[in-house]
């Protein structure tokens, strides 16, 4: 499963929204469904914004590549790119937009993994430029992800990257996790043998393990701490549905629609909220 400057910012912009009053999830039309995610996947699937920004992410990303292409020196290691893959370079919005049609609740295992395996996901709006863009100036690229289908995961992951003819989507370059979301080992590996330019992310753990935190003050801090690399070292994309910011709220990352969950994502919501002067 998939497991913006500041995502948090976003996240508490998209819980600020109304939210939908929990009744039983249905799939009738029309239906008022419990997904506690219904406002952040309309503002997925509907909004220019959501497009805007990964354009904006990849062209920086460009430029940042440029620049540092023009720094490398004779000697210098070859260059790379790693990247995550969902809601990075492939996009999740069919399965978001599947889930909330058939009126289940906030996150279905069974139902991702059906959708993995049907080649569902689709490029993110700009990255098959940019990836055939790197590619074009000598940049090789990594691709390490966190995901479990089975016996076949791997070759799932492979199938979606190879359907949009992802460069460099082969056994040399796809690193699949199925039992760990600590991506640093892998990218470590990778940075001993080349020279890596660039990270592209949608979660924060996408590039370094020290933001793996369960506190929404202290991630807070560690991007600000952080400030520096992003648009620099690292490339955020945004994704409001899913991530570790939700466990930082709830505890776990799937959290079921229950009273005390909207509780707390209004308690979220709420947080830093202007009050009147007396």
């Amino acid at each position: 499963m998939p497991h913006f400057k500041n995502a948090i910012s976003l996240a508490l912009l998209l819980l600020a929204a109304p939210m939908v009053n929990a009744q039983p999830a249905s799939a009738e039309p029309g239906a008022v469904h419990s997904n506690l995610l219904v406002d952040a996947v309309a503002w997925r699937q509907t909004a220019a914004e959501f497009r805007a920004l990964y354009y904006q992410g990849f062209n920086v990303a460009k430029a940042r590549l440029d620049q540092a292409l023009a720094n490398q020196k004779p000697g210098d290691k070859k260059p790379a790119i790693i990247s995550d893959i969902d809601d990075t370079i492939l996009s999740s919005n069919t399965y978001w937009g599947f889930l909330i049609a058939q009126g289940k609740e906030f996150f279905d295992d069974a139902a991702w993994d059906r959708w993995v395996a049907d080649n569902g996901p689709t490029p993110t709006p700009g990255a098959l430029e940019f990836l055939e863009y790197a590619k074009s100036r000598g940049v090789e690229i990594f691709y390490v992800s966190s995901r479990e289908q089975g016996d076949k995961t791997y070759e799932y992951a492979l199938n979606n990257l190879r359907k949009y003819k992802v460069p460099y989507a082969d056994e040399a370059h796809v690193t699949i996790l199925r039992e760990s979301s600590n991506k640093e080992p892998a990218q470590q590996k990778i940075a001993g043998q080349y020279n890596v330019l660039l990270k592209l992310g949608d979660n924060l753990n996408d590039f370094e393990r020290s933001f793996y935190l369960d506190s929404v003050d202290k991630r807070a801090q560690q991007v600000d701490d952080s400030r520096d690399k992003f648009g620099s070292q690292y490339i955020i994309f945004p994704n409001p549905t899913d991530g570790h910011w939700l466990k930082a709220i709830f505890g776990e990352s799937e959290p079921a629609d229950t009273p005390a969950n909207r509780a707390k994502f209004r308690e979220a919501a709420e947080r830093g909220g202007w009050k009147p002067a007396s």
